[in-house]
């Protein structure tokens, strides 16, 4: 495989990588598990990562909860008053709830590295909803926040903002919706989650850029809608957001996640030059991604090597300017076969008495290293039998590539960056290994199966 480096090709700049804290941090109770934690994910000894979505949970009912597993709901600060008893119903705020999530986020802000803190919410508070439940309408084609309650659920979300900012948590983005076209709720549900139409999500965003104006809250911007997938309504919901002169003077990022597009990289590249291209000065980001449906162990190298692909080419394809995997931390997932089949970055016990690092870590420790946030986009991403490479301008000058090899051995040859002098590799025997510059042979070989770190000397092709 042969490539030749070209500067002139370079795009967006990475903003950095994060991960949601959604639905597993209320769990960390262990002062030092949480340390170790902290410290793999936001430490620069270990990830590194600068962006955090903490999720505001949505709470439930335990008379009309349907959602059994924990980790798929989450405890709210909001504390909903009794309206038989309430003239003016307005609840409490007890910000004791969800401490476990609150304390760990404290945590991972002293790590110095966090410079992106995203609160969304999966659903509005059970209390606001239509069916009382933040799993979604008992009609699953149906949004579960009633227009009449847009506002009550802007305040409360902006009340919960305020406070974390009083607090001390700088917090950059809110993010009030999350994949608004899925039809949450129905018969089955098993997580939170809130459908919204194309002109509900315009609406609430709306109300949602009024009230930041009449709070005074200067510093924080509008993110998403969070759209769960690349295609499908995606588009609608940024044309109906530069309708409104509003919503486009709040909205900080238009977030979107890339489920459902594992092999399809045209879906990507259309994606670049109709949206994207098209909107210059408009920041997109992949704000959600994770392997659906997760089919390797934590410990498969597969995993590692979808995990990488899907980075590359939502940063080199898509235009994202940022990427952040589903959840960090995952609950342990046997299928009865004595594998975990869990997608996170970290594997966890219930009660977080044993947790386990991934090899999709790894996967993410790569971009962390390689494409660190300031780096620019050299390009679509290089594809040839089994490999794809993703080339980057490092904030230096200096030029690294990503290689994901998901065939067999494959000599790779790149022209216009100059001297090999680092390599790291994850395969399924090693994760992360590193070679200087002394113990790198002429030719650069990607071993079958294999993620790939390349670190070049910088100089200029034709230099």
């Amino acid at each position: 495989m042969k490539i030749t480096i070209d500067r002139a090709s370079a795009r967006q700049t990475i903003k950095g990588y994060g991960a949601s804290a959604c639905w597993w941090s209320q769990n960390v109770a262990q002062e030092k598990t949480a340390k170790e934690i902290s410290a793999l994910l936001y430490g620069r000894d270990g990830l590194g990562l600068n962006i955090y979505r903490y999720n505001i949970g949505a709470g439930w009912d335990e008379t009309n909860c349907r959602v059994a597993n924990p980790w798929r709901r989450c405890e709210s600060f909001f504390v909903p008053q009794d309206e038989e008893k309430e003239e003016d119903f307005k609840g409490s705020y007890d910000f004791d709830r969800d401490g476990n999530a609150y304390r760990f986020l404290k945590r991972c802000l002293q790590m110095g590295t966090i410079d992106t803190v995203i609160l969304f919410a999966n659903s509005p508070h059970y209390s606001f909803t239509s069916s009382g439940q933040a799993s979604g309408s008992l009609m699953h084609h149906t949004c579960n926040l009633p227009f009449s309650n847009y506002e009550k659920y802007a305040d409360y979300f902006l009340d919960i903002t305020a406070h974390f900012l009083e607090d001390g948590i700088p917090v950059t983005y809110i993010s009030p919706i999350n994949e608004p076209q899925w039809k949450w709720g129905g018969k089955e549900v098993w997580q939170e989650g809130c459908h919204y139409e194309p002109q509900e999500v315009a609406a609430l965003f709306h109300i949602f850029a009024q009230k930041l104006e009449q709070r005074g809250l200067h510093g924080i911007s509008l993110y998403g809608p969070e759209s769960g997938e690349i295609g499908g309504l995606t588009d609608e919901y940024l044309r109906l957001f530069k309708k409104d002169e509003k919503i486009m003077k709040h909205l900080g990022v238009f977030a979107l996640h890339s489920y459902h597009a594992d092999n399809d990289t045209e879906i990507r590249k259309s994606f670049y030059k109709q949206t994207v291209s098209e909107n210059q000065g408009l920041r997109f980001d992949m704000s959600e991604w994770c392997e659906l449906p997760c089919l390797h162990d934590v410990d498969d190298i597969g995993g590692a090597l979808i995990t990488a692909r899907i980075i590359g080419r939502d940063l080199c394809d898509l235009g994202a300017e940022s990427w952040s995997a589903w959840v960090a931390v995952n609950q342990i997932c046997d299928r009865g076969n004595g594998l975990d089949y869990s997608d996170g970055l970290l594997s966890a016990t219930d009660g977080f008495s044993h947790y386990k690092i991934c090899k999709r870590y790894y996967a993410m420790k790569h971009f962390a290293e390689f494409a660190p946030k300031g780096s620019r986009v050299l390009g679509n991403s290089k594809q040839e039998n089994g490999a794809s490479v993703f080339l980057f301008e490092t904030p230096d000058g200096g030029i690294t590539a990503i290689a994901v090899n998901e065939g067999e051995e494959t000599p790779l040859e790149i022209s216009g960056a100059g001297k090999c002098t680092l390599l790291a590799v994850t395969d399924a025997d090693s994760n992360f290994n590193t070679l200087n510059s002394a113990e790198i042979e002429e030719e650069i070989k990607l071993k079958p199966r294999s993620i790939t770190g390349i670190r070049f000397s910088g100089e200029k092709h034709g230099d």
